[in-house]
């Protein structure tokens, strides 16, 4: 992998981790149409996955800093029902990683049009979450647990996480800025646990060459992802989210097209 191409699969990581357009479908694309190829390479894969898990926590720093010393408080409070809502919202990707994960590495072959599929998915989740009525509901634990399971199913490529999570729980009437907090907050403990059991299954050598390739990705993926992070807090607020979907209806339809006549 040249230089140039980790920092577009950097910046591509960085962005669409936080906007509700689908970063594994954004990378599908980018493998599928442009040639480029992240192959096996543990290191490059949890170096954007890290930058783009820092760019959360530097976003959200403080209200994580709040989050732990309510739960050090060891009283049901505010913070400690939170991180129990967290928990109740792992618990389909759990389900989903210990018993589909082979099924679903399968679908990682640049099949445009599963991703063009289900950009469209999205683009009418997006659509009717526009269009839901708010009703500023708190996150309970059986909202945590439906918006964990959107969260199960976009682990196809093309399901934008973002986009299917926030319109899980703007449809349940919840409050925009606790959904918005809710998703990106929910999905931390996953990526750290995937890359930790990727650290124990693989083989992270590196030669000096890769390095930067490693580094490059790493830091296009942390600033852009920093970028899209706080844009998509301020969207969800504003409820501007309908761009977003018809980003996602065009970008699919041109997939579902483009593997249909010219793949």
């Amino acid at each position: 992998m040249s230089i140039f191409e980790a920092l577009v699969l950097g910046v591509i990581q960085g962005l669409t981790e936080f906007l509700p357009v689908s970063s594994s479908g954004h990378l599908e694309l980018a493998n599928a149409l442009f040639g480029i190829k992240e192959g096996n390479n543990l290191a490059f894969a949890m170096a954007v996955h890290g930058g783009t898990v820092l760019s959360t926590i530097v976003v959200f720093r403080r209200e994580i800093g709040r989050l732990i010393a309510g739960f050090f408080r060891f009283r049901l409070n505010e913070e400690t029902l939170f991180l129990i809502n967290i928990g109740i919202s792992l618990i389909p990707i759990l389900f989903v990683g210990l018993f589909f994960q082979d099924q679903i590495e399968e679908l990682f072959s640049s099949n445009l049009l599963l991703v063009g599929a289900m950009l469209m998915l999205t683009a009418v989740l997006l659509t009717f979450s526009h269009y839901a009525k708010p009703r500023h509901r708190p996150i309970t634990p059986r909202s945590a647990f439906m918006i964990g399971l959107a969260q199960a199913l976009a682990v196809i490529p093309g399901l934008s996480r973002s986009g299917a999570t926030i319109s899980a729980g703007l449809l349940q009437g919840i409050k925009r800025e606790e959904v918005a907090k809710f998703s990106f907050l929910m999905v931390l403990i996953p990526i750290i646990g995937m890359n930790l059991l990727e650290i124990i299954k693989g083989d992270m050598a590196s030669t000096s060459e890769e390095v930067w390739v490693i580094v490059t990705g790493f830091l296009a993926a942390f600033l852009t992802g920093t970028f899209a992070c706080r844009l998509m807090i301020r969207l969800v607020n504003q409820g501007k989210l309908l761009w977003f979907a018809v980003y996602c209806a065009i970008v699919g339809f041109s997939a579902v097209m483009y593997s249909m006549f010219f793949a």
